[in-house]
């Protein structure tokens, strides 16, 4: 009737919904649209928003309130009306939009109904999560957005709800009804394969509960446990919170809190085999950071693969070269592999390291998928200071730095490798700085023992006897847990010499009768013989004791022949025995600067300059002495190099965005909102950030934050 009356010239106003669908209406359209004009209504614009709104209200409109309804509204006039009609009204959805809603809601079917419930949680997923989540297919899924999208509830041009129209939707569900969507969006997501993390991040936003939504926050904390283990820990959180047994979560958060440096102690119970053996891994982790490398080593041997493989370090450390030989194996990923190798050739020193190097860029190439006893940057530091390359472990310990193997908790123990290597090479102001910025942390029982070292060290190479006095107790505490290994020979070197000085020599004597028992497991390597008799020999001369320096000397030599250790040692047993010489008084100025001369070669300039100065006093005649104290002078000039305050930090980038909210005074829950995390995991954050400045105490980290980033804010 209407399309007859059109075509007979009948005047008429029709409104029609954009989509037609029935033939019917087809006609009708044309005969109206044939004759007359159509108009076809767009959204609001900002100054239509503005403009309609101070009708509504009578009065005039700001900017930022005109912004705020046409964002809201989605620039649909109906909903924009009662929005600027809630001015001063209680808070919640406008009482004309709930009834608007609800009566489009009453005309929708089940499934456009469900899917509008869907669509109201507003989550960025994909076309097919979203069919499988509304229980649709994709030509159902956009029939359905059709019939929304007709009815004034989806933004123009899109397929998101508008914003008020999923705020009053979502408000209008009982309990069960969120969780029951949450729960279908969570099984989507995981039905169709989204990343994890992706998943879990939707699932977060709107704060989903339940079985799913705990599998997706599982899920993305073990994918991200070891490249992330701060935000893995959020997940893993969020999971427990959604419902997650205890057993399920139990594995992941032990693995990323010991990459952490926050070991914990899970409950075993309940959970499955393949699970035992992961946290028998984190237990093998645990007890090597903590400096029991024979406790990590029986706990590994007795898991399945990798456990052996990854044991093989500490066995070699505690001088167990048969049962390393045994558990090393080729099943293990190539970096681990290598990493075996190494430890296998570490007898000698100068094969090792290669291996050392080829270990760690593989590690570098690879995604983490193993908690690492030593990392082989690390272990090829150890072996390049041992060989006299100081350079090659810089290298090392920057890269790994730069790259974080080995996870957050080992960026401590390279910090401090690379200030021992520096110590070493004579340049004690970027060691000391590294010191500085790590006392008070809460280290592991392994780097405790660097740490000790490293500042006995600088307070001998200072002369200064109430540092060494004010060291000791640190020593003292790294002495009585008695758990150095191979690897620590040269660490120990400092820690006897300070005993040696301050006359607690007996303090040694259980770790220097282990030592001998580890060299005597492997088979008396030359090198590290002629480190551990090197250690002897600082002893002695600390002692003022010529007989042991002797015996210390003569050990060196026997070790192996000359010329045919590596450099270092070649020029130790050169010097050990010119040592010797000048404690008994008998010095040849040549011979003792030729010496001198060969240590510095090797990275050796302090103990150099040493030797030239224990000359120097016993050396008969003043030329001679003018000399060899001129030489000593020499070899004592500090080399100064400029470090970044940020590669000092030592912070990863997240740990710089994080850092920066915390000086600008925001709260972890403002953090987690600009970063888009939780605030646990922001928690997380802050506490490694709160280790790796040393900071003990808040105004103390605010104070480093503010030496870092510069002053921005004043501390909360």
């Amino acid at each position: 009737m209407l399309t007859a009356a059109a075509r007979s010239g009948l005047s008429m106003v029709l409104a029609r919904r954009p989509t037609i669908d029935s033939p019917e209406l087809a006609e009708l359209d044309e005969a109206v649209a044939a004759g007359g004009v159509v108009d076809v209504l767009a959204p609001l614009d900002f100054e239509q928003t503005r403009a309609l709104i101070a009708v509504v209200t009578g009065g005039t409109c700001s900017a930022e309130t005109a912004k705020a309804v046409l964002a809201a509204s989605g620039g649909l006039p109906a909903i924009a009306v009662t929005l600027a009609a809630l001015s001063g009204a209680s808070p919640g959805p406008p009482p004309m939009l709930v009834a608007r809603l609800q009566r489009r809601m009453a005309l929708l079917g089940p499934q456009q109904a469900h899917t509008a419930r869907v669509l109201a949680l507003r989550l960025q997923v994909s076309d097919d999560a979203l069919a499988l989540a509304c229980g649709l297919d994709p030509p159902g899924l956009e029939a359905a957005l059709q019939v929304l999208r007709d009815n004034g509830m989806l933004v123009a041009g899109t397929e998101q709800m508008i914003p008020a129209v999923a705020e009053t939707l979502i408000a209008g569900l009982a309990g069960g009804q969120r969780r029951r969507l949450h729960d279908d969006v969570a099984r989507a997501l995981v039905a169709t394969g989204a990343a994890p993390s992706v998943a879990a991040t939707q699932l977060r936003a709107a704060r989903a509960r339940g079985p799913a939504a705990a599998a997706a926050y599982l899920a993305a904390g073990e994918d991200l446990r070891f490249s992330n283990p701060a935000a893995a820990l959020g997940w893993f959180d969020d999971a427990a919170d959604a419902g997650a047994l205890d057993a399920a979560v139990a594995p992941g958060r032990a693995e990323a809190g010991a990459l952490l440096g926050m070991p914990d102690d899970p409950d075993a119970v309940g959970i499955t085999e393949r699970d035992a053996v992961r946290l028998s891994l984190v237990a093998g982790a645990v007890a090597a950071h903590q400096g029991r490398a024979d406790r990590a080593a029986a706990g590994l041997l007795t898991t399945a693969p990798p456990g052996p493989e990854l044991a093989v370090p500490a066995l070699v450390a505690t001088g167990q070269l048969a049962a390393a030989q045994k558990a090393a194996g080729d099943l293990a990923p190539a970096g681990l592999r290598l990493l075996a190798e190494t430890a296998l050739a570490c007898p000698n020193p100068a094969a090792a390291l290669p291996l050392a190097i080829e270990a760690a860029e593989a590690l570098e190439r690879t995604t983490p998928s193993h908690l690492l006893l030593d990392t082989p940057h690390a272990l090829g530091a150890v072996l390049a200071v041992l060989s006299g390359d100081v350079s090659t472990a810089e290298h090392l310990l920057e890269r790994a730095l730069k790259h974080g193997v080995g996870g957050p908790v080992f960026a401590d123990r390279h910090r401090l490798l690379l200030a021992w290597a520096r110590m070493r090479a004579g340049r004690l102001d970027t060691a000391q700085e590294q010191v500085a910025r790590l006392s008070g942390a809460d280290l592991g029982g392994r780097d405790r023992v660097l740490f000790a070292a490293v500042s006995a060290g600088l307070a001998r190479r200072a002369g200064d006897i109430a540092s060494l006095r004010e060291t000791w107790p640190g020593v003292e505490r790294v002495l009585a847990r008695r758990g150095l290994d191979l690897f620590q020979i040269e660490a120990a070197e400092e820690l006897a010499v300070a005993a040696a000085r301050l006359r607690r020599s007996p303090r040694m004597a259980p770790i220097l009768a282990s030592f001998e028992a580890i060299l005597e497991g492997l088979g008396s390597p030359p090198a590290w013989v002629i480190g551990f008799g090197w250690l002897q020999l600082q002893v002695a001369v600390a002692a003022d004791d010529p007989g042991a320096a002797r015996s210390a000397a003569d050990r060196i030599a026997a070790a192996a022949p000359a010329g045919t250790s590596g450099e270092r040692q070649a020029a130790q047993q050169v010097a050990a025995s010119a040592w010797a010489a000048a404690l008994a008084g008998e010095v040849d100025p040549d011979l003792v600067i030729a010496a001198c001369d060969g240590l510095a070669a090797v990275e050796l300039p302090w103990e150099a300059s040493r030797l030239a100065g224990d000359a120097a006093i016993r050396v008969r005649g003043a030329a001679p002495a003018r000399r060899l104290l001129e030489r000593a002078r020499e070899l004592t000039a500090p080399v100064v190099r400029t470090v970044d305050p940020a590669q000092q930090a030592g912070l990863s980038e997240r740990e710089i965005e994080v850092a920066r909210q915390v000086l600008a005074g925001r709260t972890h829950r403002e953090i987690g909102a600009q970063l888009f995390i939780a605030p646990k995991t922001v928690e997380h954050h802050v506490a490694r950030i709160r280790t790796k400045l040393g900071a003990t105490t808040r105004a103390d980290f605010f104070s480093t934050l503010q030496s870092l980033f510069g002053a921005t804010a004043d501390p909360p």
